[in-house]
């Protein structure tokens, strides 16, 4: 009879620590629903019913998280949200 043993290594990993922020968008009354949902997909890359559901959490709670991710990424999004009319903001 044959054993085989087996080695157990300890394999250390290192995350990367990546900061976390948020694309928030504010209610405002300006813009239509159609507007908001066709900017949401163009700049954040929404489905349509993925853009649908921002605008409506944004009509009734006053504001919605869109998009998550990287400072530089959210905030090049946030000026073309603000350029289309909308009210946005980058937070950590």
């Amino acid at each position: 009879m044959h054993f085989q043993t087996k080695t157990l290594e300890e394999v250390l990993l290192q995350e990367e620590v990546v900061d976390q922020y948020e694309l928030v968008l504010f209610n405002d009354d300006v813009n239509t629903f159609d507007h908001v949902i066709e900017t949401l997909i163009d700049v954040c890359e929404h489905s349509p019913q993925q853009a649908e559901q921002c605008s409506i959490i944004v009509h009734y709670k006053g504001k919605c998280t869109v998009k998550t991710g990287e400072l530089r990424d959210l905030q090049r999004r946030c000026t073309q949200l603000l350029d289309a009319g909308l009210s946005a903001e980058v937070m950590q």
